[in-house]
């Protein structure tokens, strides 16, 4: 095990050297590093927001930018991206997340059409509340406002109980072996019963009927 910081270009450089020297190649990266943020969009600042983004997106980036060289130069590898249903789907009270997320499945999709004719391939895992401790150390909003208060309470229990009912770690762990050994990768895998029901309802259900449901499940007034 070694201490790695995805928000530091010099960390993800030293363990990159340290694997390279110990074993020769890299065949599989899984960016599973990720923080919470709760809280209505407004009510968290850039500073906040940048920071959601540099560990959940840009240090996916970097750790993918780092592998990448030593996965061309052996002609294979795969680079297993841990998405979420919140990157399909929106998240009120969860904004900077979900944006994090979406602009992970965009990035996560390009860079496999670059890559593919190199030997490497691109894919995202999708899951759905997992009962982790990711909840709890989600970042409360740095400039809370009171308007807000009451429904990002109800919001945070809400994510709390779905957390606790959440899919056992092992339902994703399962679906990132299968997604790094397989020798035909699909670009996408959901993890987990809920995850496939909410990627089904995002590609068929009409819009307006999606809409209320998001309302309805948030407890968000119709």
């Amino acid at each position: 095990m070694l201490d790695l910081d995805v928000t530091s270009e010099s960390s993800v450089a030293g363990v990159l050297e340290r694997v390279l020297a110990d074993h020769g190649r890299v065949d599989v990266l899984v960016n599973n590093a990720g923080i919470g943020a709760a809280g209505a969009a407004e009510e968290s600042s850039i500073v906040q927001v940048r920071h959601v983004f540099d560990v959940n997106l840009f240090g996916t980036m970097r750790m993918t930018n780092a592998v990448l060289p030593a996965m061309r130069a052996q002609g294979t590898g795969r680079v297993i991206n841990i998405s979420s249903v919140l990157g399909l789907i929106p998240a009120p009270y969860m904004a900077a997340y979900s944006a994090a997320k979406h602009a992970l499945e965009g990035y996560g999709e390009s860079l496999d059409h670059e890559v593919r004719e190199l030997g490497v391939r691109v894919v995202l895992v999708e899951p759905a509340y997992t009962n982790t401790g990711f909840e709890a150390n989600a970042v409360a909003p740095d400039q809370p406002l009171p308007l807000y208060e009451g429904r990002r309470t109800a919001f945070q229990e809400l994510a709390r109980a779905a957390v606790a009912r959440g899919d056992d770690p092992s339902v994703v762990a399962k679906v990132i072996v299968e997604a790094a050994t397989t020798s035909k990768p699909r670009l996408r895998y959901t993890a987990g019963s809920v995850a496939r029901q909410v990627a089904l309802l995002r590609r068929f259900a009409p819009a307006s009927a999606f809409d209320k449901q998001i309302r309805k499940l948030n407890k968000l007034p119709h």
